[in-house]
């Protein structure tokens, strides 16, 4: 109880602080999200709040930092100065001090660099208090300090987040703010106490209530930051005891106010003005005051130079007159969510009752904690803090994969052979078990996870998950997990290592043996190997880019062709078709055009610029995204520009140094790579790093099976790139 929550712009709810049922006040955050798919879903946000507290505030606003102000911590206790005001950024999953400084996950407490504070922050040692954001400034009021009732109205702004809007705006809350935020680092804020009085309220000629002394708006449409001076509380008047008196009768005003308008409302209706307004009132050239309620006026009223959305719509939201039940409360005015009633839907369809048990059993399965896909999340979905496995035990038993690559089975089998997929979207080029790569990618641009962006963006992955790395098992195990879980938003396509033959060679089915055992790892092996041949091949991206693992090759001139592949399908049943799809390469660059013989074996086949412009045009298409090769940069374009090889492994093999790159794909269609770079080798001896084992038999493995040299430099060239200091890589 007495905890606070907000709602963020894309839909995510907060809920933060409160007490337990034994009166012990909370630390933690949550978050619920609901996915396009209609699932809700709780959790608990990263790190630890600088201090328990509740009967605070919170407001959420730009850059999605919640702000969390003053509290209460039992026995007429409010939260101590240095830690009443928190941040949590809820897009790095990290809690803030008013200077930005990130505390420590652990203890929660503000590092020595905060340790001074703010003077200004003793002013909101309060509790239940209000908050509200308007833009860049957040403004607080009111609330109880021990014993005496606040009457204090404080405005601060968040310079981090301020930096994010127009220049314009930024300028403008800065002058707003000038007294307050003058010589402060970005992203630390201090209140500044404005005075205000509490005046009577009262009602406008129209019967619409107005609480205070109207502020006019500034010319350039601005904020409103003039506090009228004449505002001011006497000095006399601050105590607890007017205060309350003062807020009884505002109330007992205000709802006499409200009475007032609706008896004249249905006056009107009585006498069949209700809906109809004369033409000298709807003229905006009018002079006169509008005689009819302003309690609710119409989205264009807000502001002439709006223009109204197109199309038809309805609003998320009713605006309600409770029914009179006598007093000064009755006839109150609310805005209610249209979900709220119960009678207004039943003609709209949702679906058919086995629609509805089926919804119910994906809750239930949700709900269950003990679900194999939440345990592999919950256990390897840690961006920050994983670690691999001390003497590499893999922590799935054979039965549990089993059952991961049932489910996960399934929901493949009823997709297509090629995706259809909406932006935005991620896009993950090959991994190959390098499962320190995935999660540093995962840390730096956001994680498929409530807490990270998986309910606003989805992410395509492009194959060649296993051989090659140490940790092709939990490369594996957490994608299919996802895949489970957010089966709408995560998609994997298949890759030329995804097939018995060749992982059998590169480093997947012993890594199953060696980590599992004999028997139950080459149960594992074999398992995940029918599951990679119900993978989908291809996927289309708002019908204007095609992802797919290896290319076109010499066969592949229509969509179709990938649609008609039928699965399950091996690597030895598939047709030429599969073959160029998973195996093909571009030729050295754009210069070199045609078909021309493939490096990696007889029979597969390089392709040129001329083949890429002829497919694209074939199917409309303007970008082909495809992996399959390692790229120094991580991404590389080729064709003009209308092909880009992607490659998210860095330092493959341990020897090209190579940087990774992602994708991510805007809805506007923009394609932004974003890249991580090899970290520096570990400096360790088997005395402090008693699982050094682990780094020498993959070595040994890759040594006797080279990798397939980096696109566009013979290997030893990419090998020297270390002693290259010039070099981009090394850089």
């Amino acid at each position: 109880m007495y905890a606070t929550a907000s709602a963020r712009s894309d839909g995510l709810l907060l809920l933060c602080g409160g007490r337990d049922g034994n009166s012990v006040p909370l630390s933690s955050a949550y978050g619920l999200a609901k996915h396009r798919d209609g699932r809700w879903e709780w959790a608990i946000a990263p790190g630890v709040s600088p201090s328990p507290r509740y009967q605070h505030a919170a407001v959420v606003f730009v850059n999605a930092r919640l702000h969390v102000s003053g509290g209460a911590l039992g026995g007429g206790r409010m939260v101590e100065d240095s830690s009443s005001v928190a941040v949590l950024d809820t897009a790095a999953g990290v809690w803030c001090d008013t200077k930005s400084v990130v505390t420590t996950p652990r203890t929660g407490r503000y590092s020595a660099d905060a340790a001074g504070g703010d003077a200004a922050v003793e002013l909101t040692r309060r509790c239940r208090h209000a908050a509200a954001a308007v833009g860049d400034l957040i403004f607080l009021y009111g609330g109880l300090r021990g014993g005496v009732l606040l009457d204090d109205l404080l405005v601060a702004e968040d310079l981090a987040a301020a930096e994010t809007t127009t220049a314009a705006n930024h300028a403008a809350a800065s002058a707003a703010a000038t007294d307050t935020q003058a010589g402060k680092a970005p992203g630390r804020y201090a209140y500044n106490d404005e005075r205000t009085k509490q005046a009577a309220s009262e009602s406008a000629p129209d019967g619409s209530v107005v609480l205070g002394t109207p502020v006019a708006p500034p010319l350039n449409g601005d904020m409103y930051t003039d506090i009228s001076p004449e505002n001011a509380v006497p000095q006399g008047q601050r105590r607890s005891s007017k205060g309350v008196d003062y807020l009884v009768e505002a109330s007992a005003a205000e709802a006499e106010a409200i009475s007032a308008t609706l008896a004249a409302v249905k006056a009107r209706q009585v006498n069949g003005e209700a809906e109809e307004l004369s033409d000298k009132e709807q003229s905006p050239d009018s002079s006169s005051s509008n005689k009819h309620s302003s309690l609710i006026k119409p989205d264009t009223a807000l502001s002439n130079n709006m223009t109204p959305p197109p199309g038809v719509r309805l609003h998320h939201r009713a605006v309600v007159v409770a029914a009179e039940t006598g007093g000064a409360l009755g006839g109150m005015v609310r805005q209610l969510s249209i979900d709220q009633f119960e009678n207004e839907g039943r003609r709209v369809s949702y679906g058919t009752p086995e629609n509805a048990t089926a919804a119910r059993k994906l809750l239930d399965r949700q709900m269950s904690i003990n679900s194999i896909p939440k345990k592999v999340i919950a256990s390897l979905l840690k961006p920050r803090g994983w670690k691999p496995p001390v003497r590499r035990q893999f922590f799935l038993d054979c039965n549990e994969i089993a059952d991961l690559c049932d489910s996960a089975e399934r929901i493949f089998s009823s997709e297509p052979s090629v995706l259809q997929l909406k932006a935005p979207i991620k896009i993950f080029g090959d991994l190959h078990g390098q499962f320190g790569d995935l999660m540093r990618l995962f840390d730096e641009y956001g994680s498929p996870s409530t807490a990270g962006d998986i309910a606003y963006i989805d992410y395509l992955f492009l194959g060649d998950y296993v051989d090659r790395g140490q940790h092709s098992l939990e490369t594996m195990s957490l994608l299919l997990a996802l895949k489970v879980e957010y089966p709408q938003n995560v998609h994997l396509i298949r890759g030329n290592h995804e097939a018995a033959d060749i992982n059998a060679l590169f480093g997947f089915r012993i890594e199953c043996i060696e980590r599992m055992g004999e028997r139950d790892g080459i149960w594992t092996w074999h398992r995940m190997n029918r599951l990679f041949n119900w993978l989908p091949l291809a996927a289309l991206i708002e019908k204007k880019i095609i992802c797919m693992h290896g290319g076109i090759g010499r066969s592949i001139n229509h969509v179709e062709q990938i649609e008609n592949l039928q699965r399950p399908i091996t690597m030895e049943a598939g047709s030429v078709v599969l073959m160029d799809l998973l195996w093909s390469d571009p030729t050295e660059n754009d210069s070199v055009e045609g078909l021309r013989p493939n490096a990696r074996g007889p029979g597969l086949v390089t392709f040129g610029p001329d083949r890429v412009m002829e497919f694209c045009n074939n199917n409309d298409l303007q970008l082909i995204v495809r992996a399959h090769e390692c790229v120094m940069d991580g991404f590389e374009r080729f064709a003009q520009g209308h092909l880009i090889t992607l490659f998210s492994a860095t330092n493959y093999c341990g020897t090209a140094n190579n940087a990774g790159a992602i994708l991510v794909l805007g809805r506007d269609l923009v394609v932004v790579p974003k890249l991580i770079h090899p970290l520096p080798p570990a400096i360790t001896s088997p005395e402090t790093s008693p699982d050094q084992i682990e780094d020498t038999w993959m070595q040994e493995l890759n040594a006797n099976r080279p990798a397939t040299p980096t696109r566009g430099r013979p290997q030893a060239a990419a090998a020297a790139t270390a002693n290259d200091r010039g070099a981009l890589a090394w850089i």
